[in-house]
């Protein structure tokens, strides 16, 4: 009778056992369960304050140390640019006009006529990567008009690429929100008698500028 009962108590604690593992791995598996769901979640919430700016520079600093980075950028109006960004700015991008054949070509490109960029798979994940909490240059900071004003002053021909077409001649002033270009011939400077008329130009746009 007693080894009946020592038998019967042995099964018990194995069956008790048994139960707690069971309720141990179970326990296990949905704290991995509710870590899992609490990543995904905050890295969705990250995702969604994602900016296209703070992607450009996640794959502008990933190159810094390495070779030369190639971008195709497709503007709002269709054309697909080769290039390799020099700066960001707060809402804008300088870089080197790539496949061009009058040597080096400079170019200014507001962010908001940016229509698409061209990523490769590893430039793509590299986008992605934690927003550095480094405190940036100061020029990352400047907004496109200071870049325009800037111009201005140096008395740069460009090329304004806008909605309406091509226009080729020396930014006079910059205000609020557009700005004044004399628009002459190129390869001439801004003289009063070079200069065919003097247009208003919004800022909203200007697709990109290149730079003479």
């Amino acid at each position: 009778m007693r080894a009946g009962m020592l038998c019967v108590g042995y099964f018990r604690r194995v069956r008790w056992d048994d139960l707690f593992d069971d309720l141990e791995g179970q326990l296990e598996r949905e704290l991995h369960s509710e870590a899992a769901d609490l990543r995904l979640h905050e890295e969705r919430q990250r995702l969604e304050k994602l900016s296209l700016r703070t992607r450009l520079s996640n794959v502008a600093r990933s190159a810094a140390l390495g070779d030369s980075l190639r971008l195709r950028v497709v503007l709002v109006s269709g054309e697909t640019l080769a290039l390799r960004p020099t700066t960001l700015g707060r809402d804008w991008l300088a870089a080197d006009l790539l496949d061009t054949q009058n040597g080096r070509v400079q170019c200014v490109i507001p962010l908001s006529a940016i229509a698409g960029v061209l990523l490769t798979e590893e430039q793509s994940l590299i986008s992605l990567a934690v927003e550095s909490d480094a405190t940036g240059k100061l020029i990352e900071r400047v907004g496109f008009p200071f870049v325009l004003r800037d111009l201005c002053r140096r008395r740069r021909t460009v090329d304004l690429d806008t909605r309406g077409g091509v226009l080729v001649g020396t930014i006079d002033r910059v205000a609020r929100d557009h700005l004044d270009l004399a628009v002459h011939p190129l390869g001439t400077l801004r003289r009063a008698s070079e200069v065919l008329h003097y247009r208003l130009v919004p800022l909203w746009q200007i697709h990109a500028i290149r730079l003479r």
